[in-house]
């Protein structure tokens, strides 16, 4: 296939891959009472990281030494990663809905970039530090549902702090990558990163099949594990790569801030959710946020 006809595949496949990541907000909300928390985040991120590491086999296979020697970083990876990112957000849509978790999650830039300042000592322009409180405004506005002025009345639902939690250990793992660099390809560390969650997941799905009340692995679980696995993991991190590859990261990571406009759509039209006016303040003064904090040339390192 020709460059122009590459670069015109993935400037459409790109609008593609917030939608792709919306599905697990859907797969999230179908779980209670069909699959259990940590037993979904265990069967897609094992399927994801068995299927990784077959295609990136030769590559793990050869650089085995220099994995073991950080196996640390691999478990810190995964538990910030797939376990917190996984099997907390699935515990939050028992009691949240899908339009508060694509939302407040959507202000995980905003904390990068304050992790960015504080531990790699990059310097924060006037207009991203506006960014952050914006940004921050609006998740408080979500999770408040916009009862500013009455919040001794307002009953804050515990699925949004495992939202709020979880918002903030993807930017923990993001930084992470930073901090720790590797010399394995993307696919390979991936894959790496999801065996480094499945000793925890596998200890919580161990827990929760011991528990009286948890739903037996039917058609349906199953169904939604391999799609969390196939949909949200595999697709949208490989056309994520490969489309970052011809078009450039900024390109690419702008539209990421479709997801919560994609995760909003899609909780209305196949959850019935409904919108109220909170989410759509806080999205008005998220998406903003997170542009200002994020845009191109203007994160500065302190020399």
């Amino acid at each position: 296939m020709r460059l122009e006809a590459q670069t015109r595949l993935a400037q459409w496949a790109i609008w593609l891959i917030p939608l792709l990541w919306a599905v697990n907000y859907f797969v999230a909300r179908r779980a209670p009472g069909v699959i259990a928390p940590y037993t979904l985040a265990c069967i897609r991120w094992g399927l994801a990281g068995l299927l990784l590491s077959l295609h990136a086999r030769a590559e793990l296979r050869r650089d085995w030494r220099s994995i073991a020697a950080v196996w640390y970083q691999y478990v810190a990876l995964g538990f910030c990663g797939m376990v917190v990112c996984g099997a907390w957000v699935y515990l939050g849509a028992q009691t949240t809905g899908a339009v508060n978790i694509s939302l407040i999650y959507s202000a995980s830039p905003v904390l990068i970039a304050l992790g960015s300042v504080l531990w790699l000592h990059e310097r924060m322009r006037w207009s991203q530090a506006l960014g952050v409180a914006i940004a921050l405004t609006g998740v408080l506005h979500v999770i408040v549902k916009g009862e500013w002025t009455a919040l001794r009345q307002v009953q804050f639902v515990v699925g949004d702090g495992w939202i709020v939690a979880a918002m903030v250990s993807w930017a923990l793992y993001a930084l992470l990558q930073k901090i720790w660099p590797s010399t394995l390809g993307s696919t390979a560390r991936l894959a790496a990163i999801c065996w480094g969650a499945m000793p925890v997941l596998l200890l919580g799905t161990a827990w929760e099949m011991a528990q009286p009340d948890t739903p037996p692995l039917g058609t349906e679980a199953w169904v939604l594990g391999v799609t969390a696995a196939l949909v949200p993991g595999i697709m949208a991190y490989w056309i994520y790569g490969w489309a970052q590859k011809i078009l450039g990261a900024s390109k690419v990571a702008v539209t990421l801030y479709l997801g919560p406009l994609y995760g909003a759509l899609l909780a209305w039209l196949v959850l019935g959710e409904s919108l109220g006016w909170h989410h759509l303040v806080g999205a008005a003064l998220i998406l903003p946020g997170v542009f200002l904090v994020s845009r191109a040339g203007t994160v500065k390192r302190q020399s």
